[in-house]
């Protein structure tokens, strides 16, 4: 049987029944952790400030520190956090590199143990090992996927988690400045504004998760307004003993 057939029996239908969305490009974790966390903290961190009866610069300037603080630092870590993983995954995958090319033919073996444990019948397992060994690229991604679970050539990127995170953190600690900043001189308009931002956030993740929107939506609203909440209450009471 050749090998396109052996391909085609395994797929066609997967390929007929449903298809996956992307779900390995390193970009959508960082994206939504950081508008999220950047909505909750710098809520979260006005609002204690707020709570402390401190002035409308205080509390901008305040704002607009935590945003640029934890931009830069999201950012950082997302990068240093990818880059790590991926240092990881590539020693890895020289270590599997240097088997194939020092025991091309024990590596063969052990593709083919693993078809044959999949239900595959003996004979035509190692028939697929050896012709998909033959190109020593083909055989490090198959090997990859198989034992290590990864695809070589789609490893996250740690620029792009890095810019990702940068880019919704600062955009979701904008909200509750942004109020202040077009002439607001209370508190509510920044409190309002960023719930209805974390409750927007909550919906749009639902459209890549299996729950529904308004419960996504809702769960962040709550987690939001609880954590702007008491440290609006931390803030009241530090205040009022420094004070």
């Amino acid at each position: 049987m050749a090998i396109i057939e052996i391909e085609a029996a395994l797929h066609e239908a997967h390929r007929d029944n449903h298809t996956h969305r992307d779900v390995n490009g390193g970009w959508l974790r960082p994206a939504v952790f950081g508008a999220m966390d950047g909505l909750v903290s710098n809520l979260a961190l006005m609002t204690g400030v707020a709570g402390g009866a401190v002035s409308q610069q205080t509390i901008v300037l305040t704002g607009l520190a935590g945003l640029a603080a934890g931009a830069f630092s999201m950012a950082a870590g997302e990068y240093t956090s990818v880059a790590s993983q991926r240092e990881l995954v590539e020693a890895e995958l020289d270590v599997e590199r240097r088997e194939l090319r020092k025991h091309p033919k024990d590596e063969e073996a052990e593709l083919a143990a693993l078809y044959e444990a999949r239900g595959v019948q003996p004979g035509l397992a190692r028939e697929v090992a050896r012709q998909l060994s033959k190109d020593p690229e083909q055989a490090l991604e198959i090997h990859a996927r198989e034992e290590l679970g990864i695809d070589p050539g789609d490893l996250p990127s740690p620029l792009v988690a890095a810019v990702s995170s940068f880019g919704s953190f600062a955009l979701g600690a904008l909200l509750p400045v942004l109020p202040y900043l077009l002439g607001a001189t209370v508190l509510w308009p920044a409190v309002l504004l960023a719930l209805l931002g974390l409750f927007g956030c909550g919906a749009v993740v639902a459209k890549v998760t299996a729950r529904t929107w308004w419960y996504s939506g809702l769960r962040q609203l709550a987690l939001g307004g609880a954590a702007a909440g008491v440290t609006y209450a931390l803030g009241s009471l530090f205040g009022t003993a420094v004070g």
